[in-house]
């Protein structure tokens, strides 16, 4: 591969990264559909064996929506790896305390 294409490759997966974070921050800029097939070309660009490690990082480190997106794609092998761990463990927290509030008010119910 040529260092051209290969800047190319870079550059496409950087646009591709800003139009999902924009999208991400306001939904309705696209449907459904768009958004599924701009997460199909956004996860085919992360997954690119000839794309530099350092890139990936870069981008992962640069972008939110793409390291979710890495994430779900990679779960099997990596975990959470992308996301802070406070941020995970707060969402871990906040989702247990929604279920116990649910189960409360659910008992009172009966």
């Amino acid at each position: 591969m040529t260092a051209a294409t290969l800047q190319n490759r870079i550059e496409n997966l950087v646009a591709m990264a800003r139009l999902l974070e924009r999208v991400d921050a306001e939904p309705s800029l696209i449907g459904a559909a768009q958004y599924q097939s701009l997460a199909r070309k956004v996860s085919a660009l992360l997954d690119d064996p000839e794309l530099p490690d350092a890139a990936l990082r870069a981008v992962l480190g640069a972008s939110g929506a793409c390291a979710t997106l890495y994430e779900n794609l990679h779960y099997d092998r990596s975990g959470l790896s992308q996301s802070q761990l406070d941020a995970a463990v707060a969402s871990e927290v906040s989702a247990a305390e929604a279920i116990e509030r649910a189960r409360r008010t659910e008992s009172r119910k009966t």
